[in-house]
C-alpha cells in the first residue's frame, strides 16, 4: 500500500511529531521506578486506507510456513445465540499485503474438530485462532499451535458436579446482542496442525475459571462476559510459552451476599500465564498463572493481573462486570526487532457491550520474561489512537511488505522499526488499517 499523504497524527492533544511513552515522573508505576529506563518513543503515520477483505473478530494468527505468510481469522463451531460458525479460515501470500488483500472467497476452510455432544467430553462451544506458535524443532515449518479463544454458556457446558467444570444456569447475566440472551464466558485452548494448518487437533485447555468465579445478576450488568478468561496473545521466550490474556471473573468465590466491585476489581484486567514448551502436546493442568511473586497459581486458580496495565480507581477504574467499564482488554503482544523490547497494544472498554473510542500501547524492555519479576515488567499504557463515536477493539502491529521485513519473516509477534496498525472498527463491522506506527529508541536522558 503507499503512504501518500505521510502526515504526522496529533495524538490526543499532544505536540505533533514523536510521543515519548514516558508518563510524568508523578504518574509512573513503582515498578518502572525501580527499571530506571528511559521508554521508546512512537508516532503515527496515516496512509492510504488498507482494507481486510473477511471476517476478523479476534487478535490475528499468522505464521511463515517455508516462505509462505499464512493468516487464520475467523470463528469456528457452535454458538447457540449468534448461531454455528464456518468462517475460521486460512489465506496464503508471499508478503503481509498480497495475503491481507485476498479476497474472501480465496480462503480455506481447514479441517477442524467436531464440536462434541453436550455432556460428553470434547470441544464445547465456539473457537477463534488468536496466535500461532510454530515448533522450532520442526525444520520445515509445519508443525503449528493456535492458541485458541473458546465461548460457551450453560447451554452448550453445563455444569458437571463430578469436575466442577461448565456452567449452572442460575442468576445468569446478559450478553452482548440487542434482544435478551445469555452472557458468553470464555476459555483458552490449544490445537496441533502437523501439516501448516489444512488440518486441525484439538489438544485441550491452557486456562479456565470455573463457576464459582462466575459473577452474575444482580450484580453483573456489562453485557459482555458472565467470567472467564480470553482474549490472548502468546510469545515463546525460552522454554515457555507465555500466555497474555483479559481476565474477567472474580477472585475468588463469588457471593453476591458479600460481593465487593473493589474486589472485582482488583483481580482483573490483563494478566500473564505460562506453559512449558513441552506440555503443549497435553496442555490441560499444565499451565500456570502469576499470583504475585511468580508462576505459581494453577491453570484453574486465581492469579494477579499486572498491576501496572490496571486503570486506577481514582482513574476511573472498575470491574469487567460495571455497566461504565474501566478497564484494558484485548492484549497483543510483539517482540519488537529495532527497539530490543516487547510491544504491547490494547482496548479499553468504557461502558457496556464492551464499548470503547480508545486504543492503547505498553512497553516491557525485558527480553527474558521468566526472570524475576520480568513479566510483569510494563510501562503505564499511553494513548495510542483516538476515534470519537466510534468502537475499537482488537488493535494489532502487522509487518509491510518491505524488503526488510520479508527477509526477516516478520509476523505480529516479531516487528522492526515500522509496522502496520491494523484495529476493527466494531461499530462498523470493519477490520482496516490507516496508519503505520514508527518507533524510535529512547532519547538518551540528559540528567547527570
Amino acid at each position: 500500500m503507499t503512504n501518500s499523504r505521510s502526515r504526522f497524527l496529533l495524538l490526543a492533544g499532544l505536540a505533533l511529531g514523536w510521543t515519548s511513552c514516558q508518563p510524568p515522573k508523578s504518574e509512573q508505576a513503582s515498578i518502572e521506578d525501580s527499571l530506571q529506563i528511559q521508554l521508546p518513543q512512537f508516532r503515527l503515520v496515516e496512509t492510504d486506507t488498507f482494507h481486510f477483505n473477511n471476517f476478523v473478530d479476534c487478535n490475528m494468527a499468522e505464521v511463515w510456513v517455508g516462505d509462505t505468510l499464512r493468516i487464520f481469522p475467523g470463528k469456528y463451531g457452535e454458538d447457540p445465540v449468534w448461531g454455528y460458525a464456518r468462517d475460521l479460515k486460512f489465506a496464503s501470500g508471499a508478503n503481509a499485503d498480497e495475503v491481507f488483500s485476498t479476497p474472501a472467497e480465496q480462503y480455506i476452510a481447514p479441517t477442524l474438530p467436531k464440536n462434541a455432544p453436550v455432556g460428553q467430553p470434547g470441544l464445547h462451544g465456539a473457537v477463534w485462532f488468536e496466535t500461532v506458535y510454530q515448533d522450532q524443532r520442526d525444520t520445515t515449518g509445519r508443525t503449528l499451535y493456535a492458541i485458541y479463544h473458546n465461548e460457551n454458556y450453560p447451554e452448550t457446558l453445563p455444569f458437571n458436579p463430578q469436575t466442577g467444570e461448565g456452567y449452572k444456569d442460575k442468576d445468569w447475566p446478559l450478553g452482548l446482542t440487542d434482544r435478551i440472551t445469555p452472557a458468553a464466558v470464555p476459555r483458552i485452548g490449544v490445537m496441533k496442525s502437523t501439516d501448516g494448518g489444512w488440518n486441525w487437533e484439538n489438544k485441550g485447555l491452557f486456562l479456565e475459571d470455573k463457576n464459582e468465579r462466575m459473577i452474575l445478576k444482580p450484580h453483573n450488568t456489562s453485557k459482555t462476559f458472565a467470567g472467564g478468561v480470553g482474549d490472548p496473545s502468546a510469545v515463546a521466550v525460552g522454554d515457555y510459552l507465555y500466555l497474555f490474556y483479559g481476565e474477567y471473573g472474580y477472585p475468588g468465590k463469588y457471593d453476591p451476599a458479600t460481593y465487593s466491585a473493589e474486589t472485582e476489581w482488583s483481580g482483573q484486567c490483563i494478566s500473564i500465564a505460562r506453559i512449558k514448551l513441552d506440555d503443549l502436546d497435553d496442555p490441560q493442568g499444565k499451565g500456570m498463572r502469576w499470583d504475585g511473586k511468580g508462576f505459581n497459581a494453577p491453570w484453574d486458580g486465581v492469579g494477579q493481573p499486572v498491576s501496572s496495565l490496571q486503570i486506577p480507581r481514582s482513574e476511573d477504574g472498575g470491574p469487567a462486570s460495571s455497566p461504565t467499564g474501566g478497564f484494558h482488554w484485548g492484549p497483543s503482544v510483539s517482540w519488537n526487532t529495532h527497539l530490543e523490547c516487547w510491544v504491547m497494544l490494547m482496548g479499553k472498554v468504557e461502558g457496556q457491550s464492551w464499548v470503547g473510542d480508545e486504543l492503547y500501547i505498553s512497553f516491557n524492555p525485558h527480553r527474558e520474561l521468566g526472570e524475576g519479576n520480568n513479566s510483569q515488567a510494563w510501562s503505564k499504557p499511553q494513548l495510542l489512537l483516538k476515534k470519537p463515536g466510534h468502537v475499537l477493539w482488537y488493535p494489532s502491529l502487522q509487518p509491510l511488505n518491505s524488503p526488510e521485513d520479508i527477509a526477516a519473516k516478520n509476523t505480529s509477534l516479531k516487528l522492526g522499526k515500522r509496522a502496520r496498525l491494523f484495529f476493527k472498527y466494531s461499530d462498523l463491522g470493519k477490520y482496516m488499517s490507516e496508519y503505520i506506527v514508527e518507533f524510535e529508541k529512547p532519547i538518551p536522558s540528559q540528567n547527570p
